[in-house]
C-alpha cells in the first residue's frame, strides 16, 4: 500500500510541475499579446500550490511526523485567508467577510491550518449564493475556526468523506493538548443559512 501511495505522490508532484509550466506560458502570452488572463493564472497557481501542500501533508502523515505547532496570531491567519480569497470570490459576486475575535496567539501549525481554511473557503464559494463568512472564537477552551456559507447546505449529514476531508481530519488530530485532539465538524448550522465547516483546536 505504501508503495502505491508513493507512486501516486510522485504523479501529483509531476502534475504540480506541469501546472507551473502552464502558468509561465500563460504569463508569457499575456506579455506578448496584451491579453489579461489573471484569473486563469490564479486558478493554475492555486491548483499547483494546493498540490504542493497536499504532498507536504502526505509526507507528514506517511512518516507519522508531528505538526509544527507553535504560537501563532489567529487574527493574522484570518487576514491572510481573507486576502487570498476575497478578490476571487468577489468576481463571482460572493462577499467574503471575516469575524475574528481572537486577538491572542494559539498553538497550531500555521501552514496546515491556513491551507485548511483556504480550502474550506474555496469549497464554500462553490455553493454560496452571495456570502461566505470566516470566523474565529474561543469556546470552552477550544479555538473554533468556522467557514459558513448561504448555499443549499449539505445534501446528506454526515457528508460523504472524500480524500481531502479524511486528510483534513487527520491533520486536525495532529493538534493535541492536555489529552484533547483537534477535530472537524460539518453541518448545516451556518448563521448564513447554509453549510458550516468547523475546525476545533485544543
Amino acid at each position: 500500500m505504501h508503495k502505491l501511495l508513493d507512486i501516486l505522490a510522485s504523479g501529483v508532484h509531476d502534475a504540480k510541475n506541469q501546472l507551473f509550466i502552464a502558468e509561465s506560458m500563460i504569463a508569457a502570452s499575456e506579455a506578448a499579446h496584451g491579453i489579461a488572463m489573471g484569473e486563469a493564472r490564479y486558478a493554475i497557481e492555486s491548483a499547483a500550490n494546493r498540490l504542493s501542500r497536499t504532498l507536504a501533508a502526505y509526507h507528514l502523515l506517511r512518516h507519522d511526523a508531528s505538526a509544527a505547532v507553535m504560537p501563532s496570531i489567529v487574527s493574522d491567519i484570518c487576514d491572510e485567508v481573507l486576502l487570498a480569497q476575497q478578490k476571487h470570490l468577489a468576481l463571482r459576486n460572493i462577499a467574503l467577510t471575516a469575524d475574528c475575535i481572537v486577538l491572542d496567539e494559539w498553538p497550531l501549525d500555521r501552514d496546515l491550518i491556513t491551507d485548511m481554511l483556504n480550502n474550506a473557503v474555496q469549497n464554500a464559494g462553490r455553493y454560496a449564493r452571495r456570502a461566505v463568512r470566516l470566523s474565529a472564537a474561543i469556546d470552552d477552551g477550544w479555538l473554533c475556526l468556522c467557514v459558513e456559507d448561504d448555499g443549499p447546505g449539505f445534501a446528506t449529514l454526515p457528508p460523504e468523506q472524500g480524500t481531502g476531508l479524511m486528510v483534513a481530519e487527520r491533520l486536525a488530530r495532529l493538534h493535541a493538548h492536555h489529552g484533547r485532539q483537534g477535530k472537524l465538524r460539518l453541518d448545516n448550522g451556518s448563521t448564513l443559512g447554509g453549510a458550516r465547516f468547523e475546525l476545533r483546536l485544543p
